[in-house]
């Protein structure tokens, strides 16, 4: 049997990003719709961040309580393992997604559960999980806010050996005792934090150019150090070759292109993203299948007049705070759109433009110790051929760092255009740096002119004085 029901919009995906869409999108005064496979909330809820970052507390507050003295002798023991899965399920509510289908109801957001693909203009086809079948006609707007899924390589025994994504990595019941780790991103290296804490003997395995290649040099080292120190086997410069697991309850062996073999009761392989578009029926839009979606500064996919890609399908930025920025300007838009009168606001405020995943995007990586960026990198912004100067400082010698923990070690660096004297990015890594990030990123967003910083004084003593450390080194 199939019905139809029509509405002024249709989000397909209600994590955190469709659920914004759609927010603003109701708020503007039109019917929405929402269409989940899953759970209303997520990957970023439930598999993602939420989890991964109540693994990742205990073990940071920890390696921070360790650093102090009248306070270390009290937290030598273990993790108590039980107990921080216990509480990674409270923030996960279990997998259950009550509260937020509550939410939806509050605020009259229609929710469709099933599987939605495009079926033409302004149509999307839902197949229930009991069989039913619901056309749903967008009077207005479709947004595709489906997400990203693990990218996993084309290795022989691979698919046997039933190896651990990101999901599996934030959501396992037990401890493995040993755990392999294939990849030295933002998931490898989390997860190889967080599992360590909690008692595995972990291995990361890195092809090449080390951990968080992406972001500053000195970065990839600081984790390194710290994970090595924390007792986890690192190699760079490593392949695997072939994944072994004969027995599906037994260990899984990894088969290196050196020749070398591990032994392991669970493989994680955080090796990249591909995005969930690959039976969206693109097709029927004259779109490719399981490609990334190009957008305009609205999220308006190019060459459409009615279709959107919020979020990590548009490649833009593959972070959850990024993709909500995006979902609240391109919810708007719709709105603006439908009503056809008010002009859109792409000025200053930019109400209707994502302009902020250009060039300052902020980034956490909760590692020990923790990683903080935004903008461009020395490498990324003299790639750019602008004449550029970066400034680095010693964390720990600032005052602030000596009394958060003895030994504090830390590097910060700021990223300057010579000829305009504003900040192209900054870079911090050390215990507790992620709520030093905001500021930087008001500064690289603003184009604060450095002389305008001297004045911004911070408080002594927090780590906070690494910006006048900063600037008196730019001053010389």
């Amino acid at each position: 049997m199939t019905r139809s029901v029509e509405y002024d919009v249709v989000v397909v995906g209600a994590g955190p990003v469709g659920e914004n869409v759609a927010d603003r999108a109701a708020a503007a005064g039109l019917s929405v719709a929402v269409v989940e496979s899953e759970l209303v909330g997520g990957e970023c809820s439930y598999w993602a961040c939420m989890p991964s970052k109540a693994l990742l507390r205990p073990a940071i507050a920890r390696s921070d309580a360790r650093k102090v003295p009248g306070l270390s002798g009290a937290v030598q023991g273990p993790l108590d393992a039980a107990a921080v899965l216990a509480r990674r399920d409270e923030q996960t509510s279990h997998w259950k997604d009550d509260g937020q289908v509550g939410w939806l109801d509050s605020v009259g957001i229609g929710l469709h559960r099933g599987h939605g693909r495009l079926d033409g203009t302004r149509r999307v086809t839902v197949e229930g999980p009991g069989g039913e079948r619901t056309v749903l006609t967008a009077r207005h707007a479709v947004a595709l806010c489906t997400g990203s899924r693990a990218l996993l390589p084309d290795l022989p025994g691979l698919a046997a050996a039933r190896p651990w994504t990101s999901r599996e990595a934030t959501s396992a019941k037990e401890v493995p005792g040993r755990l392999v780790v294939v990849g030295g991103g933002v998931v490898g290296t989390e997860m190889a934090t967080a599992w360590q804490a909690l008692g595995s003997r972990v291995t990361v395995l890195v092809r090449g150019g080390g951990l968080l290649p992406r972001m500053e040099p000195f970065v990839g080292a600081f984790v390194t150090e710290a994970l090595t120190e924390a007792g986890a086997d690192v190699r760079d410069g490593v392949s695997v070759t072939a994944v072994e697991r004969p027995d599906p309850t037994g260990p899984v062996t990894v088969v290196l292109d050196d020749g070398g073999r591990i032994e392991a009761d669970e493989i994680l392989f955080a090796t990249g993203r591909a995005p969930r578009t690959d039976d969206l029926g693109l097709e029927t839009v004259g779109l490719k299948p399981g490609s990334w979606l190009s957008v305009d500064d609205t999220c308006l996919v190019e060459g459409s007049d009615w279709l959107y890609a919020v979020g990590d399908v548009n490649r833009r930025a593959l972070l959850t705070h990024q993709g909500k920025y995006q979902a609240r300007v391109a919810g708007a838009a719709i709105g603006v759109r439908a009503d056809g009168a008010a002009p859109l606001d792409t000025g200053e405020w930019g109400a209707h433009a994502a302009t902020a995943d250009h060039a300052a995007v902020p980034q956490v990586v909760f590692t020990d110790p923790e990683v903080a960026s935004v903008g461009l990198t020395l490498a990324e912004a003299e790639a750019t051929g602008r004449r550029v100067r970066a400034v680095d400082q010693d964390l720990g010698a600032v005052a602030g760092a000596g009394l958060y923990a003895d030994g504090y070690r830390g590097r910060a660096r700021m990223v300057v255009d010579l000829e305009r004297e504003i900040l192209l990015g900054v870079t911090f890594v050390g215990p507790g740096v992620g709520e030093l990030l905001h500021a930087a990123t008001v500064a690289v967003t603003g184009e604060v002119p450095i002389a305008r910083l001297w004045h911004a004084v911070p408080a002594y003593p927090t780590i906070s004085e690494v910006w006048l450390r900063l600037l008196e080194g730019y001053r010389g």
